[in-house]
């Protein structure tokens, strides 16, 4: 589009807005509606606002004055590179969406009061109820999970669970107030609790077994009357109200009245940004942390604890393989690699650093030469461990090159990934494409070799793919106008989004998924010491 396209875009109301809410950003980005040309909804402005996390009295949470701090500042950031690219004023929209990090505890009462801190998916202190409510359900319920929270919460006898009149997550919390109505879309409703994909709403049998633990503690609420309601995309949530815009924009700029889309979780906002809402398909998420999600075309034969089971935007069931370490020790071991070679008086930069040190992986050995890298910052439940100490061991026969040295953090990376995804294989689970994204993908070709390698399954990267969460979130928001047309989800993305998108593909190389076999057995026999350093150093 060009410059006066977009103005007149703008001017006439016709843009979507998209919000996510993530652990350490909050983002606004604003895109263009469809012009049936194929590789449309290109970003066309956007703001941000950083955050943090809080830890009050050993919960891990954030202020609601945050979150509207954070919110108004990321969509005050988004008019500014409005005005400065294009020299018009945001006043009017056609659709919003807003996303957030999945899961957590956000509960209020009948005058609409928080009763309880927001207890977000980073506490882990649901063990006991998570293990309840997964041997009750025959479902593996996660520790971050809202139902989990609540039934804790329950169990400790907290005086405000019997008050609670709704309980909502981030997403459907701000939705909420900025339109009044309580739903949440399917894909983050399948963090709070399961999903029956087929009815795309909350799993009724599930339900009545809580609702009956309830009852036997004397609560008189029922889930389905504090759960927010369910929706697939493209549904009508509402809109905008003038209370809603004013809360968004202070300034009382913007105008009420643009549709609202579902709200959806980050994973839900990930299918959408990487095309991978479709069966058979799915996406890799790789950064500080990494996790892949697959659309089933049936649900897995058992309950494993290693795997999440939530759905897409349109409720179909998704296996997720979450892992809670990936890049940090890629990035610490390239902060002391920047300090030898400023030692040595060398002006080399950061992203040269991380550059040749992602190329030389792919001239090491395919097994890492013996050298094994474990980079567990934190506890990996792939893998079975609560803590994490991060370590580098080998053989005394290994070959200790700096490019077996580089391949083994690259490889290491993704191998808690790999243990999971290959209870996937035994599954025979089928994936037709697996799309890649995040900064361990950033030199071009290194990651996508090594994961295409350790999965065995084609990895492909797209440039449309760069901003993320809150561009899939205005992805679903112009679904929220468009769909109604007809199409299904995947229909409106394949035509209307990706249709022509530039990226690229990688096949798996036989001798490099030979090669990370090995490397992978190995770093399973060196999980033993993992554990003894996690059990010995304190």
């Amino acid at each position: 589009m060009n410059m006066e396209t977009i103005r007149n875009i703008i001017s006439a109301g016709k843009a979507v807005l998209g919000i996510e809410l993530g652990s350490t950003r909050i983002k606004a980005v604003l895109i263009g509606p469809e012009s049936g040309s194929g590789c449309d909804h290109a970003p066309i402005a956007s703001g941000d606002h950083t955050w943090e996390n809080r830890l009050e009295n050993g919960v891990w949470t954030y202020h609601l004055d945050d979150v509207w701090a954070g919110i108004q500042d990321a969509y005050a950031n988004m008019v500014a590179d409005v005005k400065a690219k294009y020299g018009v004023e945001l006043t009017k929209l056609a659709a919003f969406g807003v996303s957030a990090m999945m899961h957590g505890y956000l509960p209020f009462d009948k005058d609409g009061k928080q009763i309880c801190e927001f207890r977000t998916w980073r506490n882990t202190m649901t063990g006991e109820a998570a293990a309840e409510l997964t041997d009750l359900l025959g479902f593996n319920i996660p520790q971050r999970w809202s139902i989990a929270h609540l039934y804790q919460a329950m169990l400790n006898g907290e005086a405000h669970v019997k008050d609670i009149d709704h309980l909502t997550t981030l997403a459907g919390y701000v939705h909420w107030q900025l339109s009044g109505k309580k739903v949440l879309g399917v894909g983050e409703a399948s963090g709070m609790f399961p999903i029956d994909s087929e009815k795309c709403d909350y799993d009724q049998k599930m339900i009545d077994l809580v609702d009956s633990l309830a009852a036997v503690k004397g609560y008189e609420w029922k889930l389905r009357g504090i759960l927010p309601e369910v929706q697939c995309a493209g549904e009508d949530a509402g809109v905008m109200t003038a209370e809603g815009a004013k809360l968004l924009d202070p300034t009382g700029k913007l105008e009420a009245g643009a549709l609202m889309a579902p709200p959806e979780g980050d994973a839900g906002t990930g299918m959408a940004a990487t095309n991978a809402v479709a069966v058979r398909t799915g996406n890799v998420s790789a950064g500080t942390s990494v996790f892949a999600m697959i659309v089933l075309e049936k649900m897995l034969s058992k309950v494993y604890p290693e795997i999440d089971m939530v759905t897409t935007p349109t409720g179909k069931p998704v296996a997720m393989v979450h892992c809670n370490n990936c890049t940090s020790d890629i990035n610490a071991w390239a902060g002391m690699l920047k300090g030898f070679v400023d030692a040595c008086g060398l002006n080399i930069s950061m992203n040269d650093i991380y550059v040749n040190l992602f190329n030389a992986a792919l001239e090491g050995e395919k097994d890492c030469g013996g050298v094994v890298n474990v980079p567990l910052f934190s506890g990996e439940p792939v893998v079975g461990l609560d803590e994490g100490r991060p370590m580098m061991v080998r053989m005394p026969d290994a070959k200790l090159t700096f490019q077996n040295f580089a391949r083994s953090l690259v490889a290491g990376a993704m191998t808690s990934l790999k243990i999971g995804m290959d209870i996937l294989v035994d599954e025979n689970v089928q994936i037709d494409s697996l799309l890649g994204h995040g900064g361990y993908f950033k030199t071009p070709g290194v990651g996508q070799k090594i994961l295409a390698a350790a999965l065995k399954t084609p990895i492909s990267v797209m440039e449309t793919a760069g901003e993320g969460g809150p561009w899939g979130m205005a992805l679903l928001a112009a679904y929220r106008v468009n769909g109604k047309r007809g199409e299904t989800l995947e229909q409106y993305l394949n035509e209307y989004v990706f249709a022509g998108a530039a990226g690229s593909t990688i096949a798996p190389d036989a001798a490099d998924a030979e090669g990370l076999d090995v490397y992978t057995a190995k770093f399973q026999q060196a999980l033993a010491a993992e554990e003894a350093a996690v059990a010995e150093m304190k």
